[in-house]
């Protein structure tokens, strides 16, 4: 069965974003050539699920070849219909009816890239296996919380630490079962 995997980067304090989607603090640890073994890690998947608004703001910073490079399918969870483009499906459904499904299905593993309210619902259904959280060196205050309260406790079994010469700390859990 495949895994559905979350790889996402947080401030100390908990925060994937500061006020206004702002992911300015992510650009405190660019360092060249180093990636924090995000293109090992999208090796092992082939379908993407991401937020409307991280979907928006990756497009307008990075271009939408970042996620559709033609060898994965996206969906993009939102609310409003919208036509779909080379593999990326604008997806209005039930979130855990779509991971359900793409579970039972033949491929590679699926990559959850946020946002919090997508994180949040795969929480609350149980779905997410794997855990691949960086941390940032750097305290925000305020903004969207990575971990939204009122989800059901889910114990994890540490798989990795590792540290960076930027001070980025990434740690690898599983769900346990």
């Amino acid at each position: 069965m495949r895994k559905l995997s979350l790889f996402i980067a947080t401030s100390l304090d908990g925060y994937i974003a500061q006020p206004n989607d702002d992911l300015s603090f992510l650009k405190l640890v660019e360092k060249e050539g180093e990636d924090y073994g995000y293109a090992s890690f999208t090796g092992t998947i082939d379908t993407l699920i991401i937020g409307r608004k991280t979907y928006d703001y990756v497009l307008k910073e990075i271009g939408s070849s970042h996620y559709d490079n033609g060898q994965r399918d996206v969906y993009v969870i939102t609310g409003t219909q919208r036509p779909g483009t080379g593999r990326t499906t604008f997806y209005t459904g039930d979130l855990t009816e779509l991971v359900e499904r793409l579970k039972s299905e033949n491929g590679k593993n699926i990559y959850c890239d946020g946002g919090a309210e997508i994180i949040n619902e795969l929480l609350k259904n149980d779905l997410i296996d794997e855990f691949i959280i960086s941390i940032v060196p750097v305290l925000v205050g305020n903004g969207t919380r990575l971990f939204k309260d009122g989800r059901p406790e889910q114990q994890l079994e540490l798989l990795d630490a590792k540290t960076f010469d930027t001070g980025l700390t990434q740690l690898h859990y599983r769900r346990k079962k």
